[in-house]
């Protein structure tokens, strides 16, 4: 089942909701394939001209569902055909997307803080790459994307260790565009949606394709080779289990 939820738009900006706070969020195949489809209808809808992604307290989002992926109802290299790639999907939408992390966003997580066109983080955000922890190859854009934001020591300096970065610091890196006292975070991202709907509709899709074409390595192409090469790594589930309960301690202590 499912655990997303979604508003009608207001003011011409869509809230999607990760919603499944007992699991700090993280993504199953269900809640993979439901993101999708809202994305795709959120960017088919011309009422739309803002989609703001967010997470139910206490985080934003923990990736992906490892005990899904150690029990083998998750397969990585299945995801695309099962259409059910949410990074993919935010990395070809026309309409512009805004991340609002409420709290930790790892490793999948912060692939679809990097995929969304902006970012406003809460003060109670951390982010982290627990990637090479966990034993999974990034495939939703992390490599490609994060040293593009704060740059590539940063990014390995993330990447290779799985330490947390706190809200502030995300700022100072460049990772995310503003912090905001947490009760603050849902209307600073609605209001920065309803200030994007204010402009023009063609420029604005026309300025993301631009952005996206011309930074460094075109996007795409950049984006495809890591998908590939994430995808062609097959995961052993068994030690994704294993290693599944220390990260989450890990995780713990650096609270």
């Amino acid at each position: 089942m499912s655990r997303l939820t979604t508003v009608p738009p207001r003011d011409g900006v869509a809230v999607l909701t990760l919603d499944a706070p007992d699991r700090r969020n993280a993504l199953d195949l269900a809640t993979m394939q439901d993101l999708v489809a809202q994305l795709r209808a959120a960017d088919e809808d011309d009422e739309v001209r803002a989609i703001v992604l967010t997470g139910a307290d206490p985080a934003f989002c923990a990736g992906l569902d490892l005990e899904a992926v150690g029990s083998g109802d998750l397969v990585l290299e299945e995801v695309e055909d099962r259409d059910a790639d949410p990074w993919k999907t935010l990395q070809e939408l026309r309409t512009p997307t805004i991340a609002a992390v409420n709290g930790a966003a790892v490793t999948g997580g912060l692939e679809l803080v990097l995929c969304c066109d902006l970012a406003v983080a809460s003060d109670r955000a951390r982010f982290a790459d627990t990637h090479a922890r966990v034993g999974i190859h990034p495939s939703g854009g992390l490599s490609v994307l994060l040293p593009r934001y704060v740059g590539l020591r940063d990014a390995m300096g993330m990447s290779l260790t799985g330490r947390f970065v706190a809200a502030d610091e995300a700022r100072a890196m460049g990772l995310v565009n503003a912090v905001v006292d947490h009760e603050e975070l849902l209307r600073t991202a609605l209001s920065i949606g309803t200030a994007i709907g204010e402009t023009d509709p063609r420029i604005t899709a026309a300025l993301l394709h631009t952005y996206r074409e011309l930074s460094g390595v075109p996007l795409a192409d950049a984006l495809e080779r890591e998908r590939i090469r994430g995808r062609s790594l097959v995961v052993d589930a068994d030690a994704v289990a294993e290693r599944r309960a220390a990260v989450i301690e890990r995780g713990r202590r650096q609270l």
